[in-house]
């Protein structure tokens, strides 16, 4: 493939779109999907289609120009909370919640120029409307570099390619091996699986290892709860994925890749599939890449989606055909990796910043995010927040921004905004810890984030309000990396395991002061004997619990009651004053009179007084007693 090509292509699809009279665009992400975005596309089409006009499924640059609507799919587009999305141009109209059964009032109304108002979103603070993308608060607060493509057609090579897709490849390959580490490691991009180090550094260690194969390996195995960060970027902007991991082949002298995606991401498989069939049909991937000579070639494999395979010697184990389980460094695999051969492995966002970086050049990308922590994050923001959804924002960005400019506010259980109800939240997912309200103006970077007891991670952010009971929290996220654990290691495989049945004492009422103690000690034992990654962060959000809400931990064991009442050992028992209709009937029927109150008022339990032998409750008619 000639060094022209890519200009030609860029040119013959731009002018192609050119000649469209109309782009809709609907959200092709997993989320959307299964909220049905797909037939809300067909629906689309056929309303079109009874207006008379062209519609356009699949563009290609081979294409005649004709006028005509060009409707097509996206990756996540982020807004997951809104979905399914669809985005009109040029005018850039932004619908929300979109239903098939909207289709004929979306066409009807672009005829007449108008917009259908009650598709449009509605911000919870304002009450207002907005009715396109660059007005919602979502979007207008993010600065985005790897999420930025993901509303092109992830299944059209040629979209990617006039949006600058692999330039930033072609100019790596005028460069030496050496030159392209330089130039990683001038950007400051970090890896963005969790531990940040430093990619160019990475690729630096193992370019000057000699082998007959060397080989670039892409970690999909996103396995945190509630994280799809990298399942996204897959499935909406593959060919950044692909691009990455060829110019990490150049960096290093390796001339085949290997993306490990699990197998939980059917939607991603099939489109980094795709990409690699696409690229290797253009010439971009394959041999001779743009006539330099540069040869490399990718494979598609699915995992069984362990979450330990997210630790690289686990996952080389797994690649290889054995039981995900890492294996004692050094030697790293940059020395020895898959089949015994230097090896770089980095995630699915590392590597789709690599494109942008070798684009516009290492001190533009140095320009975003912070001295130690450049360019920007993706995190998936869910919990007790207004806006859920995939975000990405600097390193430098504060909680406080994230939270209620981005995410909207904290709600209350009943789903109201309250700011004064924001508790924590947990970053890092099973490997970080959480966040309190004091450090919601701390500028979020890999090392500020350390100093709290937490990590970045993969970019898990759950925000928590008050109802959340940290314990249970700690408890959730220990259950997780006790099922996951490999049980290679003793200190992670017994040591998770006992500090479960900790947890369970403490919020079934069983525990006492001291079982706290025991619990700090086993914590930090795991987190010092334990072999890999899983077992050395497991105790993470064991410790920011007991670091940040030991109050919370007292009252179970001191007080046995759970102040939030998730715990049902625990629960506090308490009347609900807009259920209790004064009858008195929970005061009579208690036998250690626990209960005041005066007739046709709400009446109220003194908790220390309550042997929660559930009298009241079963006198109640109303459902007014609750926690028992």
């Amino acid at each position: 493939m000639s060094l022209i090509d890519l200009e030609a292509i860029a040119a013959s699809y731009n002018k192609s779109v050119s000649k469209l009279h109309r782009r809709i665009i609907v959200c092709g992400g997993t989320g959307c999907i299964s909220n049905g975005s797909l037939k809300v596309l067909d629906a689309l089409r056929a309303e079109i289609e009874k207006t008379g006009e062209k519609v356009v499924l699949e563009l290609k640059r081979e294409d005649e120009p004709s006028d005509g609507v060009y409707i097509s799919k996206s990756g996540c587009q982020g807004f997951c909370q809104q979905g399914p999305l669809v985005r009109i141009e040029p005018e850039g109209i932004f619908y929300c919640h979109v239903k098939p059964e909207d289709a004929s009032e979306i066409i009807e109304a672009l005829g007449k120029g108008e917009i259908v108002e009650r598709l449009t979103y509605l911000d919870p603070k304002t009450k207002e409307r907005c009715k396109h993308e660059n007005e919602v608060p979502f979007y207008t607060k993010q600065t985005r570099i790897v999420l930025k493509n993901c509303t092109i057609e992830p299944e059209n090579v040629d979209e990617y390619i006039a949006k600058g897709g692999y330039q930033g490849l072609r100019k790596a390959l005028a460069m030496t091996p050496e030159e392209v580490c330089q130039v990683a490691l001038d950007s400051g991009l970090r890896g963005r699986g969790g531990a940040g180090f430093p990619t160019g550094l990475k690729w630096k260690f193992t370019l000057p290892n000699k082998s007959d194969k060397k080989y670039v390996v892409c970690n999909g195995d996103e396995g945190d709860p509630g994280a799809f960060m990298d399942r996204s970027v897959m499935e909406g902007n593959p060919h950044s994925v692909l691009e990455g991991m060829m110019i990490a082949g150049k960096a290093i002298g390796a001339d085949e890749g290997v993306v490990y995606v699990r197998a939980e991401y059917p939607l991603a498989v099939k489109r980094m599939r795709r990409a690699v069939e696409d690229a290797e049909r253009v010439g971009i991937l394959g041999d001779d890449i743009l006539g330099t000579g540069f040869n490399f070639h990718i494979r598609i494999m699915e995992g069984a989606g362990a979450f330990v395979c997210g630790e690289e010697t686990a996952l080389l184990a797994s690649v290889e055909g054995k039981r995900g389980m890492p294996s004692p460094r050094p030697p790293f695999p940059a020395q020895k990796g898959l089949y015994g051969k230097p090896t770089v492995i980095n995630n699915v966002e590392t590597l789709a910043s690599v494109p942008y970086i070798f684009r516009e050049g290492a001190e533009k990308y140095k320009e975003i995010g912070t001295p130690t922590s450049a360019g920007a994050k993706t995190f998936a923001l869910t919990g007790h927040v207004a806006n859920t959804g995939l975000i990405e924002v600097p390193f430098g960005s504060t909680l406080r921004d994230i939270i209620y400019d981005i995410g909207g506010g904290v709600l209350n259980n009943k789903g109201e905004l309250t700011d004064e109800d924001f508790k924590a939240v947990q970053i890092g997912g099973p490997s970080g810890g959480c966040l309190t309200p004091e450090v919601l103006d701390l500028p979020l970077d890999y090392d500020s984030i350390k100093k709290t007891g937490a990590i970045v991670g993969s970019g898990g952010l759950v925000v928590m309000n008050n109802q959340t009971c940290m314990v249970r929290i700690a408890r959730f996220f220990m259950q997780f990396t006790q099922n996951e654990s490999c049980g290679k290691c003793v200190p992670c495989r017994e040591g998770t395991k006992q500090m479960l049945a900790l947890l369970d004492d403490i919020i079934e009422g069983r525990a006492t002061l001291e079982t706290l103690d025991l619990l700090e000690e086993t914590a930090k034992a795991v987190q010092l004997g334990s072999l890999c990654a899983l077992g050395k962060t497991a105790p993470n959000p064991v410790l920011s619990t007991l670091r940040y809400f030991r109050d919370e931990y007292e009252a179970h064991v001191v007080k046995k009651i759970c102040p939030t009442g998730e715990c049902k050992a625990l629960a506090r028992p308490e009347i609900d004053p807009e259920k209790c209709k004064g009858c008195g009937m929970c005061a009579k029927g208690c036998p250690v009179g626990a209960i005041s109150g005066e007739i046709k008022k709400p009446h109220k339990i003194d908790a220390d007084k309550c042997i929660k032998c559930g009298a009241c409750k079963a006198k109640c008619k109303f459902g007014a007693v609750k926690g028992l």
